[in-house]
């Protein structure tokens, strides 16, 4: 793990004065930190992801919106049982991917305590040599 990509996500989160960081930085910021504090930053990946797969960007990409319903999913699931998050995103990841499985619209995250955020897909920041 690159301890200065770990400190730059971490300045990134606390400059960013937001609950949760939602698009595209977003997934960048808790996908690195998930990797070092799984249980502090894997339900706000999973919640970002979530939002991320409802973006017009992903509209017309329907394997687009899956993969991240699934990875949203693995890392609910990977959460430890006493995360108090841990049930309530697996049941959020859950029902959005099957929503996506039955073709049915995709239906924003109700407001449970994050601050909304629509989220979208450019491209991730480049790590630095």
């Amino acid at each position: 793990m690159d301890q200065d990509m770990v400190v730059l996500a971490r300045v990134r989160l606390l400059s960013a004065n937001r609950r949760v960081v939602g698009g595209a930085e977003g997934m960048w910021i808790y996908r690195l930190l998930t990797q070092v504090e799984p249980e502090a930053y894997g339900s706000k990946l999973a919640y970002v992801l979530v939002e991320a797969s409802t973006s017009p960007l992903v509209r017309e990409l329907p394997e687009r919106r899956l993969a991240l319903l699934d990875e949203a999913v693995e890392v609910a699931k990977a959460l430890g049982t006493s995360n108090p998050y841990r049930a309530r995103m697996l049941a959020k990841a859950l029902a959005a991917r099957q929503r996506e499985l039955e073709g049915r619209p995709a239906e924003p995250l109700a407001s449970d305590g994050h601050e909304e955020h629509r989220a979208t897909l450019q491209e991730e920041p480049q790590e630095r040599a």
